[in-house]
């Protein structure tokens, strides 16, 4: 009988060889505004521009209504990082919405740090409708710090309350 050999599937490692190591790529989550950020990420496809595929887009009205809590929870959620884009200071259709968002920025910032989350993690851009370019490069920088600092390996502590601290509570 004739000797039957194994090949290798195309593609699969070599016996013996080790696999390269996987790179790390960031899950991002993007809160744009509606009337500009998100504009430019529409035009950024319309105009073919390429820039990262990182990014998960939430589009809101205005960067004014984004809830801090949507921040945290994204994080909690396994996002490496969150970017909120927004009008330009006195362009916003609502008035004063990026004015609230970056006093909540600000504030939001300061606690992301004390929790141990670095600040580049966390990014505040102004980019109007036209501003496809600045999209794709505010986009593609934001992946690229993320991927150096590495997975975010947020440790969020479980939902139970222990049984002691429930008499406590109870009068």
């Amino acid at each position: 009988m004739p000797e039957t050999t194994k090949q290798a599937a195309p593609g699969a490692a070599a016996p013996g060889a080790t696999a390269a190591p996987e790179r790390f790529e960031p899950r991002i989550v993007a809160f744009f505004c509606n009337w500009c950020t998100y504009l430019a990420a529409d035009l950024a496809g319309t105009t073919r521009l390429k820039y990262a595929p990182n990014v998960r887009v939430v589009r809101v009205m205005c960067s004014g209504r984004i809830d801090p809590q949507f921040v945290l929870e994204a994080f909690a959620k396994g996002a490496d990082g969150v970017l909120i884009g927004g009008c330009h200071p006195g362009d916003c259709h609502y008035e004063s919405g990026n004015y609230k968002q970056l006093r909540r920025y600000s504030l939001l910032h300061r606690m992301l740090m004390e929790l141990g989350i670095e600040k580049d993690r966390f990014r505040l851009e102004w980019i109007s409708a036209s501003e496809a370019e600045p999209l794709k490069t505010v986009v593609n920088d934001m992946v690229e710090k993320v991927r150096e600092l590495g997975p975010l390996n947020l440790v969020i502590p479980s939902e139970r309350v222990p049984e002691h601290a429930e008499e406590a509570l109870v009068p």
